[in-house]
């Protein structure tokens, strides 16, 4: 494949970036680099070309003005010319679009073969690719990066930080319509960001993290100059540190973690606070944007008069960066993100992978990275006082320090970059390949649950991907309480190749498989279990319910509310019974003790099974299902042939209206292969349809 990536913003080139020289040379430019630099040994991937904007003049040189540079012998960055010759902020790229796609589509023209595929990065990148995508035919994947309506929520509509966001949102949602496909970075931005788009279509996102280079960070890294850079600003800089790094932008929101610091006396007793905000000469002559914030930090030093105890050093390289990481993990400190939204988190990564504890906003990617790595606690990052305690909670624990640190060491095999470009090119030549033929007359409707069913054993996952590579006439799908895209990634991280169809979110959707990971939502589905749902009103009764708390916002979705749960064991019973004397009609699944569902009453694995089943025109004998646990049942008691793997919970070999299953032997995946024979041997039944 020949891929074209897109990234117009920003101060791009192949080598010593000037990262924070300006608020778009960032994160982005960082995994493009990286991006570029780990397909280079992709065997599907023959040749890369980056595409980026010219300019000259001013304070950045000369050098960016430059018509071509080579990264290696098969990737090179070209700078096409438009209609500005000068440097141009985020905001204002809208106004080259035009010139900037007759000048791509020249390019193109010019090369002795055009790209399979063309990768746009940021939204004004998603504006050209559409629009060549319009004359050439050439598909596009678009990663947005950061969006524009997560800046709009968190900033509102009334301040300078929102101008233009309107024209902004307005171009991704142009970009997000008319990509092939959408890659995102975690489940926060793929279920929560996106769903604010009008074109938002959750099957054509795919959840592939950035790898990262974490053996750089993982060794003693220390080094003699990062420190006095540090130590010098503290009267006792033998304390624990506080570690932040982020460039001086405001969602990065380092001005909560200053009031955090300073409103809390027994915090800056612990621990020392280190800010790592790029790199200034006098911060006047910074950005407006960088300049006000950097402004506000030494107010807020001054106002919590935390000279002595405050460290923010005025420079330093992008090579002494695992060494700051290393300074704070010698001092047995914190790693903190405060960020008002953060889509991915790199330096999380990098800092887990040091060893650092972690205190992470709520909001993007740190979901994904503490839930995986299970090494630091999350906060609201609107709220100092939380941020505070959490500080406090790991610096005032010992082995709780211990535990996160340690924890840390996962990130290196989670956020791999050999991973993430297996996925990526899976992804890339799914796009440009045609639709594979779908099976003509299946003879069998295979359906299972994920959890504790089809995953959970390695060895069993890897004999199932076997087995199943051969059973040419078989339908897969699974039926699941994870969402599309958390189930996704599951699959993914066990090699499970993407099923035919997805029955997600307790059979509260349905999405059927295009190609390679890219899904059509049913929304003829969605029509059927709508009727009669008052999700609003079910939430509010609810919220009256002392013993339930909700789940992760991710968890909530727009035809399923869910909860944990105490210890009582009616509590299905009783929330039933509540929801009847209200005028509620809605499916209550309780499962594994302490987790409940509540969706329409006419969604349920069951029933989703069964809209398949009539819809790939089978009969109810060629269906098989499989499951462990309780938010199983009602799809394991509407199937004549249901599979209880060995390993079931919440007694289900001992429910009588599951006496028809066939209990396995084996546990986990060895478990539906076993039933899968076991149903096949068997004469077969003719069921009415």
């Amino acid at each position: 494949m020949f891929i074209l990536h897109l990234a117009l913003q920003g101060c791009l080139r192949a080598r010593e970036v000037e990262y924070g020289v300006t608020a778009d040379t960032g994160g982005h430019i960082r995994y493009l680099l990286d991006l570029v630099a780990a397909t280079g040994g992709h065997p599907g991937i023959t040749r890369t070309e980056i595409v980026t904007r010219a300019f000259r003049g001013g304070p950045l040189g000369e050098g960016y003005w430059r018509e071509s540079e080579f990264i290696d012998d098969t990737t090179r960055i070209v700078r096409l010319r438009s209609a500005s010759d000068a440097y141009l902020p985020k905001e204002a790229l809208w106004t080259e679009t035009d010139s900037f796609v007759d000048a791509l589509v020249a390019h193109i023209a010019a090369l002795d073969r055009r790209p399979d595929l063309i990768h746009a990065h940021y939204a004004d990148a998603g504006a050209v690719a559409a629009a060549v995508k319009a004359r050439l035919g050439i598909p596009y994947i678009f990663t947005a990066h950061s969006l524009g309506r997560v800046k709009q929520v968190a900033f509102g509509t009334d301040c300078a930080e929102t101008a233009g966001l309107e024209r902004r949102i307005a171009i991704e949602d142009h970009a997000i319509a008319h990509a092939d496909a959408i890659i995102a970075s975690s489940r926060d931005e793929a279920e929560v960001q996106y769903a604010g788009y009008p074109s938002y279509d959750p099957g054509r996102i795919r959840i592939i993290p950035p790898g990262s280079d974490l053996g750089l960070f993982a060794g003693n890294c220390t080094d003699a100059l990062v420190d006095a850079r540090i130590d010098r600003f503290l009267a006792d800089p033998s304390k624990p540190v506080i570690l932040a790094l982020a460039r001086p932008v405001s969602k990065k929101n380092l001005a909560a973690l200053v009031h955090a610091y300073g409103r809390c006396p027994a915090l800056q007793t612990a621990a020392n606070l280190v800010i790592v905000a790029g790199t200034r000469d006098d911060p006047r002559s910074l950005e407006p944007e960088l300049a006000g914030n950097m402004a506000e930090l030494f107010a807020l030093i001054d106002r919590y008069d935390l000279y002595g105890s405050v460290a923010i050093p005025k420079t330093h390289a992008p090579h002494e960066v695992p060494a700051i990481y290393a300074h704070a993990r010698a001092k047995r400190g914190i790693f903190v993100n405060p960020a008002l939204n953060e889509p991915f988190g790199l330096t999380l990564l990098e800092a887990a992978a040091s060893g650092l504890p972690l205190v992470a906003t709520d909001s993007g990617g740190p979901n994904d990275i503490i839930e995986g790595c299970n090494n630091g606690i999350l906060v609201d990052p609107r709220d100092p006082h939380a941020i505070g305690q959490a500080m406090l909670k790991i610096l005032s624990d010992d082995a709780l320090w211990d535990t996160y640190s340690h924890a840390g060491a996962t990130a290196a095999e989670l956020y791999d970059w050999d991973g993430h470009v297996a996925r990526y090119a899976e992804l890339a030549a799914a796009v440009i390949a045609p639709p594979a033929p779908a099976i003509e007359t299946p003879r069998l409707l295979l359906v299972s649950d994920i959890d504790n069913t089809l995953l959970g054993e390695t060895e069993a996952a890897q004999a199932f991907n076997l087995w199943h590579g051969d059973q040419h006439d078989m339908l897969f799908g699974i039926a699941t309480g994870r969402s599309l895209h958390s189930a996704l990634a599951i699959l993914a991280q066990n090699q499970v190749a993407p099923p035919a169809v997805m029955i997600t979110s307790v059979g509260s959707e349905i999405y059927h498989r295009i190609h390679g990971g890219v899904y059509a939502r049913d929304d003829a589905w969605t029509a059927i279990i709508d009727a009669g749902w008052d999700r609003a009103a079910i939430a509010a009764l609810l919220a009256e319910q002392g013993e339930l708390r909700p789940q992760s916002p991710l968890e909530q979705r727009s035809h399923k509310l869910s909860y944990f749960t105490g210890g009582e064991p009616d509590i299905a019973e009783r929330i039933r019974d509540l929801l009847a004397g209200a005028g509620f009609a809605a499916s209550v699944i309780h499962s594994h003790g302490r987790y409940l569902d509540i969706l329409p009453l006419a969604a349920s694995k069951g029933t989703a099974v069964d809209y398949v089943r009539r819809r790939a025109q089978m009969r109810r004998d060629q269906v098989i299902v499989a499951g462990d646990s309780g938010n199983d049942v009602e799809m394991l008691r509407a199937c004549a042939h249901a599979i209880i793997v060995g390993n079931y919970s919440d007694g289900l070999a001992q429910r009588p209206d599951l006496a028809h299953s066939y209990v396995a032997r084996r546990g986990y995946a060895f478990g539906i292969m076993e039933g899968v024979a076991h149903f096949r041997g068997q004469p077969a039944q003719r069921l009415s349809a």
